[in-house]
């Protein structure tokens, strides 16, 4: 048991080559936020639109006139992961435009 928790604890100090970072760097989960909101802009971005449909459906809930609470409910979730899955797909069409597209037409270096 100790010896698996040394081997974690090894594998945590070493530096990741693709990502380039370590756990020296983070300070907090704000800041492991801000590092990941900077990699991939659109996952905040799918955050933000998922947080704001649902807080608008919990607003409209109220005002819902004939429909079912739960047919609302259904509407408001499917809303919201769309707003997710949206960001997602947006944010890997960017990425392969980044590192496919930009470098054959335009002859920008790879990272």
């Amino acid at each position: 048991m100790m010896a698996a928790t040394t081997q974690i604890s090894c594998c945590w100090q070493r530096t990741m080559s693709s990502d380039e970072w370590s756990t020296a760097e983070d300070k907090g989960q704000l800041s492991r936020l801000l590092r990941k909101s900077r990699d991939s802009p659109f996952v905040p971005l799918g955050m933000a639109g998922f947080v704001a449909v649902l807080s608008y459906g919990l607003y409209k809930l109220n005002s819902r006139r004939e429909h079912k609470v739960s047919l609302h409910l259904i509407h408001m979730r499917v809303a919201a992961q769309g707003c997710a899955v949206g960001a997602v797909t947006l944010g890997v069409l960017y990425s392969m435009y980044k590192d496919y597209i930009r470098p054959r037409f335009f002859n920008v270096p790879r990272k």
